[in-house]
């Protein structure tokens, strides 16, 4: 019986349940385990592998989350900063949510990756997060859902219902650019060369009115272009210009590796940014400067630039 070609797709599944690649991975490891130690008892008559692995994930998932808080980010916690100067004080009690490594798994459909949703999916309870990833996001029917979890068609039907009346609560970010449109990508590329540059009139005019900037595990976060660009002055005149970039993506939305300009020559891991482009503007980027982030994308933590500014 051939499980691992459902890894990626599990993997997606216990991240959008958790909020954490490291954790996802873990608990699929533990459900691929389980699958096949029950190998013998699976009976094809009563449902498809792919379904069959998804039950006990799900039920990996309950298991682990049991007891657990969510992993939110800093916008999910209080009111925004109105100082750019304050005081960067990681808050390393909190669980923090990460992002989504495209890259290294195999996930046909992320717009149930972004960010935001799996933000917004980490406030509901966690059988209902469990109902709605696998109604909404993975097409199961209730009464596969039912199977899956261990109970009726109602319960599953009234959960979904529940859950989606949470999250309509919550609002909706808009429209949300994928990384391979045209026009996402040359806001990106001019973000990016801005960036590099250290030039913050330009990054500024890339940016949403209502812009938010947020960096966990520090738990500040800023709305509006004109405090965004208050803070990057900050960065800009504690690290200099002359940054290096890489492209990548992250949940389905585009993302940036920034290297901060070091001594020799070198270029140090800064942060990991991800974007949100909504009508050819910048509407949040989260920027990441926790180790396990920069391990789960697997970046290099020391690049060098050519005479260019490229990196060699």
């Amino acid at each position: 019986m051939e499980f691992e070609s459902h890894r990626g797709e599990l993997v997606a599944y216990c991240y959008r349940m958790t909020g954490s690649v490291h954790d996802a991975e873990d608990l699929v490891q533990e459900t691929l385990l389980r699958a096949w130690k029950a190998r013998d008892r699976y009976d094809p008559a009563r449902a498809a592998v792919r379904t069959w692995l998804y039950r006990i994930a799900a039920n990996v998932c309950l298991t682990a989350l049991e007891g657990r808080g969510r992993r939110p980010l800093p916008s999910g916690l209080g009111a925004p900063s109105g100082d750019p100067g304050a005081p960067l004080t990681p808050a390393l009690d909190v669980p923090w949510l990460h992002p989504f490594p495209d890259a290294r798994f195999d996930v046909a459909a992320r717009a149930d990756l972004r960010l935001a949703w799996v933000a917004a999916v980490q406030v509901l309870p966690v059988r209902q997060r469990a109902v709605l990833v696998l109604r909404d996001v993975l097409q199961f029917t209730a009464a596969e859902v039912g199977e899956q979890l261990g109970t009726t068609v109602a319960a599953v039907n009234s959960a979904l219902q529940r859950a989606r009346a949470a999250l309509a609560d919550m609002g909706d970010a808009g429209e949300v650019g994928e990384p391979d449109d045209p026009e996402v990508r040359a806001v990106i590329d001019r973000y990016m060369r801005a960036f590099e540059a250290a030039d913050v009139p330009a990054l500024v005019r890339l940016l949403a009115d209502d812009a938010v900037l947020e960096m966990p595990p520090v738990p500040l976060w800023y709305r509006g272009s004109r405090d965004y660009g208050r803070f990057l002055e900050r960065v800009f005149r504690m690290r200099g210009s002359g940054w290096g970039m890489r492209e990548l993506t992250a949940n389905g939305q585009p993302a940036l590796a920034a290297y901060a300009p070091g001594p020799g020559g070198g270029h140090r891991l800064h942060t990991l940014q991800v974007f949100t482009v909504t009508e050819g503007r910048i509407a949040r980027n989260v920027v990441f400067a926790d180790p396990r982030v920069f391990e789960a994308f697997e970046l290099p933590g020391e690049i060098f630039l050519n005479e260019f500014g490229r990196e060699r």
